[in-house]
This record gives C-alpha cells, structure tokens and sequence, in this order.
C-alpha cells in the first residue's frame, strides 16, 4: 500500500479533502494511506513558531528548517524516500511528472509532500532532505496545501485499482492514449437538448468509426487549444520561405 505523508500548517484543510470523493474511497479500499503532520508540533519554542524574518532583510516571513527537517524525518521511514516540496520555483506539474513521482513513490512504499508557506522555505532544509520542488502553475497561492491536494489526486487516481475504468483514465487529455494531447469531445444522453444533436457517429455503434471520430476530434481541439502540445510529426509541412 502506498502511503503518502503531508507535513502543513493547516492540517484539517488538508484532511478534509483527502476524505472525499476517490481519494477517500482509495484510502477506505486500502490502496492508499495518508498521514497528515502539523508542522507546529516540530517547532522549538512554547509559542510553536515556525517562521522567522530572512537573514538580510526583506519583506515577508520564512519558514525554518528545523520544524521542517525534523518534521520529515521524524515521518519517513526510508532515508531515500523521495521528498516533494510545494513551490512556485519547482518543476511545472504534468502527467509525465506525475507518473514519474507515482513510480517513485511506489518504489520506497511513500511520498512525503511539504507544504510550503510564507515567503518560502529556508534554503537548508531543501539541501538536507534533497526535496524536490514541484509546481502547479505560473501563479502563487498563500500556501501550499491546495498545490500539494492537486499532486495527490493526479497521482492516486493513477494507482492500480483506484478508479474503476483505468481504459478511461489511459484515454484523458496528456496521456499516452491521446499522444499527450487533448481529449475529444464526450456527449451522454439525450441525444437532443435545446436544439443540439450528439454527432450521428456516435450513434451509429460501429465502433471502428467512432473511434477514428474520437481520435480525429481530439487532434483538432489540441490543435485548436494546446498547439504547443503538437508533436513535430503531426505539424504537417512548413509552409514558410
């Protein structure tokens, strides 16, 4: 069972989701566990602080390594575990990376993630635990809670067993099934509303056709939405002089 460690700030923020929806129900069925540590129990004083001003000067409030460093290793139980700190500097979340933390983590049993805080991390508890940072977008939240739900969920729904239809996640947007591209438009009934009609392929249950029309539509709208998620292949010829 692969069990996945948040040290946060905001613990009950972070429990709260983890109990719903699919991955609460991987947790119920076994597949998964979590565990969720306060940073502040690691903190060295009675007022449990775990943020300092930064050696300098500056604006903002820095997070200090020792509640950090010790609050992972007091939750790891192997010392090459990989270790995942939530930050805006990291690796831009896909599904490639995705898969790459899931293989990691299944390799030791664990994953630890660090939620960050603050102006960010004091810069030795990234070397000490050798964290690597991981981003989910150009943009900064005012913590890293809601970045660090978003790698769980892209991860555990990835688990054997989790989901219920794997073939259906092996065919969503960035996946091998759709070449890293988009996925194609989904229609369910009824087969009119307000004037729309599903496509008449899709009725037709000749499934060779549909699913040409499927790969054929996913093409074009990552053509249309994502052109940098093209491959060179699929540009076709260069029209320029």
């Amino acid at each position: 069972m692969l069990e996945i460690k948040v040290l946060t700030l905001f613990p009950d923020m972070v429990r709260t989701v983890l109990e719903t929806s699919i991955l609460g129900r991987a947790a119920r069925q076994g597949q998964v566990s979590y565990t969720v540590t306060d940073i502040r129990d690691f903190a060295v004083d009675k007022h449990r602080t775990v943020d300092d001003t930064p050696y300098g000067g500056g604006a903002g409030m820095i997070m200090m390594a020792p509640c950090v460093v010790e609050g992972v290793e007091a939750v790891r139980r192997d010392d090459r575990s990989p270790v995942v700190l939530t930050s805006p500097q990291g690796e831009r979340l896909d599904e490639s990376l995705a898969l790459d933390l899931l293989a990691g983590a299944e390799a030791h049993g664990e994953l630890i993630l660090v939620c960050g805080h603050y102006k960010g991390v004091d810069e030795r508890a990234r070397e000490l635990l050798a964290m690597r940072e991981v981003s989910i977008g150009d943009y900064v939240l005012s913590g890293g809670e809601l970045p660090a739900l978003v790698i769980i969920d892209a991860i555990v729904r990835r688990v054997d067993g989790v989901l219920h239809d794997a073939a259906s996640a092996a065919s969503d947007s960035f996946t091998d099934g759709r070449d890293g591209g988009l996925d194609c438009p989904h229609y369910t009934r009824p087969p009119v509303y307000r004037g729309l009609e599903v496509p008449e392929v899709l009725l037709t249950g000749h499934h060779a056709k549909i699913d040409a029309w499927r790969c054929e539509e996913a093409a074009r709208r990552t053509r249309e939405r994502r052109p940098d998620l093209v491959g060179e292949r699929d540009r076709g010829p260069e029209t320029g002089h």
